[in-house]
């Protein structure tokens, strides 16, 4: 008897363990596996790493542009906390959470984490660490850090939570373009087996930090002289399409995105559409010559204006210049003369040649919502004014990042390229555009025009370039408003180039491009010509 009461213990004690056993992992299991997983999380095990992001400089060095970095977060343990109220007023001030809002968030009893201050500051961590409060926590997380601040903010972008998920993610730039790729996979539990996180990739990109610091650089002191409302600086190599620079402004610090007004975080060197007046010319001048209807010696008399459709077109500088040849027309920038230059060539050759320098589509670069050129008055009109018009780059509307990519055609032969920003992309030709001797023409022309005006002028360099002072058009009355503006495309050494440079200057305080953007242009043509250390190619203006 005392055996079978022994036997029976054992049986209950037994079987109240295998219950239990079985509630903790069947009843319960799906609980408890959740629990672990937040307790994991919390601890950053199942987070994937975000692969960093660096730019290149000459050497190939990679410089860190967006990293991960230990940040003070402040965050609260509901359950913990037994008068969310009076909790809530204490915080609101710290936490800069509407007192309300936070009472809420405090006041769930079953909730064992709340983050109430992500990146907070060192006066926030030292209030909540002087305030003691019970249920309310400093920890710290891996963050996104950009160590050069503003530097190339509309190349890199940011992160940035959602409504429906805490956790940041790509929300513009580089960061939005490739958020896969950065973000890598989480890991998760299941039951008792763990999948560990697996790191996202590094980027690397071919701007030059370097180029990039020297030619914000240069912007920001274009804009504050001019008191222009806006500006944008490209480099590139004509040979590759690689982007070694890329900067607007105004801009922002991405450590710091909110602080920034929502229109900023438009990159207009890709997003944003304009007409690029009379650097247009030398496309006009390619056409021509490539399709055998002109040369650079191709005389027409200049009365000084010239009328099509009812509408008068009169040059920049209201004079005649009489018998002119195509590479003076360049020279002096003269309106009637690609008119001409248009006319001889034809409406067909001429708009096929817009479509071969690619205005009609994007260039490829891998950053977010690029726009593609807008050449709609020649789609859907053939009337003579607005050719003509085009010819010198009025009408038409395209991106900065469309312009200094066709006149990169120019620039190494004739050889259109996709362009792109991240280094180990190929450098894809995608098509031929002119012929060898047709850019060797135009850069004759273009070369001609930068030592008759002299702003441009390197001692000891053939440099090549253009201006454009265009118009801002007038889009509720229709015509044009008094304001301009300017923008320069230029290359060197012309004879084999190693960068080309555009810089556009929006409603600056001057009239004439000549006065803002080339000066500018040759201060940041001849820091990259030491930068590379290029040999002289015109040793005849060397002294």
């Amino acid at each position: 008897m005392r055996l079978l009461f022994i036997l029976g213990i054992f049986v209950t004690l037994y079987g109240a363990l295998a219950f239990n056993l079985y509630e903790l992992q069947i009843g319960k299991g799906h609980f408890y596996s959740a629990k672990a997983e937040a307790q994991n999380r919390l601890a950053g095990f199942l987070n994937a790493s975000r692969g960093n992001i660096y730019f290149t400089d000459k050497n190939g060095n990679h410089n860190p542009a967006a990293i991960n970095k230990e940040y003070p977060e402040i965050f609260a343990v509901p359950k913990d906390i037994k008068d969310a109220t009076s909790t809530a007023n204490q915080l609101a001030a710290i936490v800069n959470i509407d007192r309300e809002q936070l009472a809420t968030m405090l006041g769930k009893p079953q909730s064992q984490y709340a983050l109430l201050v992500r990146k907070a500051s060192a006066e926030q961590v030292r209030e909540i660490k002087t305030l003691q409060q019970v249920g309310i926590y400093v920890d710290s997380e891996n963050a996104r850090f950009y160590p050069l601040g503003a530097l190339a903010s509309h190349v890199l972008g940011f992160l940035a939570p959602t409504v429906n998920d805490a956790v940041p993610s790509g929300k513009y730039g580089i960061e939005l373009e490739f958020n896969d790729r950065l973000s890598g996979t989480d890991g998760h539990i299941e039951g008792d087996k763990i999948t560990r996180a697996e790191s996202g990739q590094d980027l690397v990109l071919t701007i030059d930090p370097n180029i990039q610091t020297k030619s914000e650089e240069i912007l920001n002191g274009l804009i504050k002289k001019f008191s222009a409302e806006a500006g944008t600086v490209i480099v590139e190599d004509p040979q590759t399409g690689k982007i070694l620079a890329l900067g607007n402004y105004p801009t922002f610090d991405p450590n710091v995105y909110a602080n920034a007004e929502l229109k900023t975080f438009l990159n207009p060197a890709v997003q944003s559409l304009y007409e690029p007046g009379s650097i247009f010319k030398v496309i006009t001048m390619a056409a021509g010559i490539n399709s055998g209807k002109i040369t650079p010696d191709t005389t027409f008399v200049d009365t000084g204006s010239v009328t099509l459709d009812s509408r008068t077109i009169k040059n920049w500088d209201k004079k005649a210049h009489g018998k002119v040849t195509m590479t003076e027309v360049i020279e002096q920038s003269i309106n009637t003369g690609a008119v001409f230059a248009q006319q001889k060539t034809g409406k067909d050759i001429f708009y096929s040649y817009l479509t071969k320098f690619n205005f009609l589509e994007p260039t490829g670069i891998e950053l977010p919502g690029e726009r593609k050129g807008n050449l709609g008055t020649l789609q859907h009109s053939f009337r003579d004014i607005n050719f003509a018009t085009a010819a010198f780059g009025q009408g038409v509307a395209v991106t900065p990042l469309q312009l200094i990519n066709a006149i990169a055609v120019i620039a190494n032969g004739g050889m259109l390229f996709k362009t792109h920003i991240l280094a180990d992309a190929p450098t894809d030709a995608i098509r031929r555009v002119i012929s060898q001797d047709t850019a060797d023409k135009v850069k004759t022309m273009m070369i001609s025009a930068v030592d008759k005006a002299e702003v441009a002028h390197i001692p000891g360099y053939h440099v090549a370039g253009k201006t454009g002072t265009a118009q801002i058009p007038d889009f509720v009355h229709g015509g044009y408003l008094e304001n301009y503006i300017h923008t320069y495309v230029g290359f060197a050494p012309a004879s084999n180039p190693k960068f080309i440079v555009l810089l556009k200057l929006d409603k600056p305080n001057a009239t004439l491009a000549g006065t803002t953007v080339v000066p500018a242009f040759r201060e940041l043509a001849e820091f990259l010509l030491n930068y590379y250390n290029v040999a002289p190619d015109n040793l005849a203006t060397s002294n």
